[in-house]
């Protein structure tokens, strides 16, 4: 995927869709509906947080494509269900919008949604990407008009619950089960920094992780290892191989966590910082290029 720098992102959850659909994944075909999982109560309540939705792993997603001006959340809020994820949607910045369910199955989602979309579209035109995160068939007419008004369309949908007619009509189209974060392993003890010369050219760089610096807040170089896989999980598609541009991963960084900052952390430049988490990552460099991927692990 090609570094674009003045690609701007709007993305569209309809978030009664991936909740349900995602429960359905996990629990069978027609679950959330049969159990009434709506309501929590009893049972349910355990088995919503075995089919738990993993909002970061969308938004990073997202901004792969570019910086995120608008992010919205449709849902009937007082439900149960969907109550859950209030806080974590407010601190990622995204708006809630309340839909009342008034037919006991149907919010009315795609409708309000589809308005929106065609208003920001008309309204903002620098908007370059359109992320719809839903999967139903009724978005297929949504998805169509942003591409005729010019834009290009990301699909975001739960296996086994996508219409084959809307992933078709978007530009591009990912599973939610294929951007599910990984676990961020440990870094090993900390031992100071390597001495040894610079690397020849396309050499890959191995150096042990520089010491934590303390912070009674928590600590900022784990927060920033945090971060650096999160980015690189969302520009895995950049290349076949996995490896990404290092000047692109960090403004990927940058977009996950406005606050980083590698000389804050005691880093002289980004690739300094890229060699002293080498337990996690591998930096190829050729003369001034210089590639980041994550660590293959046995």
């Amino acid at each position: 995927m090609a570094e674009a720098a003045e690609t701007r992102v709007a993305v569209y959850i309809d978030f009664d869709n991936i909740v349900i659909s995602q429960y359905d994944n996990v629990h069978g075909r027609g679950s959330f509906i049969k159990e009434k999982a709506r309501a929590g109560a009893g049972k349910t309540a355990e088995k919503l947080e075995q089919a738990t939705v993993n909002i970061g792993a969308i938004l990073d997603y997202a901004s792969s494509f570019g910086a995120v001006a608008i992010s919205r959340a449709y849902a009937d809020w007082a439900a149960p269900a969907n109550t859950r994820y209030q806080k974590q949607l407010v601190n990622d910045a995204v708006d809630l919008v309340q839909l009342f369910n008034t037919s006991g199955t149907k919010n009315g989602a795609d409708i309000r949604l589809a308005i929106d979309v065609v208003e920001d579209l008309f309204r903002l035109r620098d908007i370059t990407h359109v992320v719809i995160v839903a999967g139903d068939s009724d978005y297929i007419p949504l998805a169509q008009s942003a591409r005729r008004l010019g834009r290009t369309v990301i699909g975001i949908g739960v296996a086994g619950s996508t219409s084959a007619a809307f992933k078709n009509a978007c530009d591009e189209f990912s599973y939610y089960g294929d951007l599910d974060l990984p676990d961020i392993p440990e870094a090993p003890p900390a031992a100071a920094p390597s001495t040894s010369t610079a690397p020849s050219a396309k050499a890959v760089t191995f150096v042990e992780a520089a010491p934590a610096a303390n912070d009674e807040n928590g600590d900022p170089q784990k927060d920033a290892r945090k971060v650096l896989i999160r980015a690189l999980t969302a520009r895995s598609n950049d290349d076949v191989d996995g490896w990404v541009v290092a000047s692109a991963l960090k403004q990927q960084m940058k977009r996950l966590d406005a606050g980083f900052d590698e000389k804050k952390l005691g880093y002289r430049s980004f690739t300094d910082f890229v060699k002293a988490n080498s337990s996690l990552v591998q930096l190829e460099e050729d003369g001034q290029n210089r590639r980041v991927r994550a660590h293959e692990r046995g």
